[in-house]
């Protein structure tokens, strides 16, 4: 499946968080919009480093008119742990079973390794995705980018 395009609606879902609490991608509709940051693994080093920059900046990506939403196929405890471990103080939701299905509807789960590639997604209030990123397992991503598309909004 490919990613979704910029101007398409983007596939709703559920997941459970780092606490265990079911989050859904539409519930924020008509009250912000959501950055869906998927990544391959945790405790991994250049995802622990990108969601560390998100924890340094959150104003940034997490605040009255927007939510962020990083995405693995780890699984909850495994989440939580690592949450515990950096502080991380937005949700780390679990794609762990069905395995992969929400990397899978944005198209960036690999199915030879088992995991998600770093697939950045904004999502508007309407549900209708602004911005859209795909970047290799090995490849950190440059959140500027992430930030001029949430000042576009």
């Amino acid at each position: 499946m490919a990613a979704p395009e910029v101007g398409s609606q983007a596939p709703d879902f559920t997941l459970k968080d780092q606490n265990n609490q079911e989050v859904t991608l539409s519930s924020f509709r008509g009250d912000k919009a959501a950055l869906v940051v998927f990544y391959p693994f945790a405790f991994s080093g250049v995802c622990t480093g990108e969601l560390c920059s998100v924890r340094d900046d959150l104003s940034s990506f997490q605040n009255a008119d927007v939510q962020i939403l990083a995405v693995s196929v780890d699984h909850p405890f495994a989440l939580k742990a690592w949450s515990d471990a950096q502080g991380y103080e937005f949700p780390l939701l679990a794609d762990f079973w069905p395995h992969g299905e929400v990397a899978k509807a944005y198209g960036v789960f690999n199915d030879g390794a088992g995991f998600a590639l770093r697939g950045t997604f904004l999502v508007d209030k309407d549900g209708i995705v602004q911005f859209s990123e795909v970047n290799g397992p090995g490849e950190a991503r440059d959140q500027d980018g992430w930030k001029k598309a949430l000042a576009a909004l």
